[in-house]
């Protein structure tokens, strides 16, 4: 039973709001699915490979340490690690050694990967543009762009020894 001014209770969602959560759900996983299967049409990997070479193509010299690569693309340590080792035996990825950080490594970005990604963008660019882009009116896009940057930053945690999974 609950009671009147019982601060425990569940705010469940409104019937607007539960639509809303709904539609969200389903659009962002069609919008992974969609990405994902023309990424693997095209360049034989998925979204997130795509993701850490799109990074490192674009880090200084092309190349990035591993705990930084994990934390921009909010992947933990050990997931990164499995896409890398992937990327390197396509030859896309090289890992280097820390000079300053025995157990630190660098991912670095080869000219084969850079190549993988200058031929795969246009279609890729080109598929969120037709799943995302051309769907909505200037005015909508915007919207998105202020919910999304609002959404990340209350997500963003401040506190320095949050528990998250690019730091595991």
């Amino acid at each position: 039973m609950v009671h009147m001014g019982d601060t425990t209770a569940p705010r469940w969602l409104s019937d607007d709001e539960q639509r809303t959560w709904r539609a969200y759900l389903h659009a962002t996983t069609l919008l992974e699915d969609h990405l994902d299967r023309q990424l693997q049409r095209d360049a034989g990997m998925p979204h997130i490979y795509y993701g850490l070479l799109v990074q490192l193509s674009q880090a200084p010299r092309r190349r990035l340490r591993m705990t930084e690569l994990a934390r921009s693309a909010k992947i933990t340590r050990s997931r990164l690690s499995h896409a890398v080792a992937r990327l390197e035996k396509n030859g896309w990825v090289r890992r280097e050694e820390c000079p300053s950080d025995k157990r630190g490594q660098f991912a670095l970005l080869t000219e084969e990967g850079m190549e993988v990604l200058r031929r795969t963008a246009p279609g890729h660019v080109a598929a969120v543009r037709q799943a995302l882009f051309d769907r909505l009116s200037p005015e909508q896009v915007a919207q998105l762009g202020e919910i999304m940057r609002v959404m990340a930053e209350g997500l963003q945690p401040s506190d320095p020894d949050a528990d998250l999974p690019w730091l595991r």
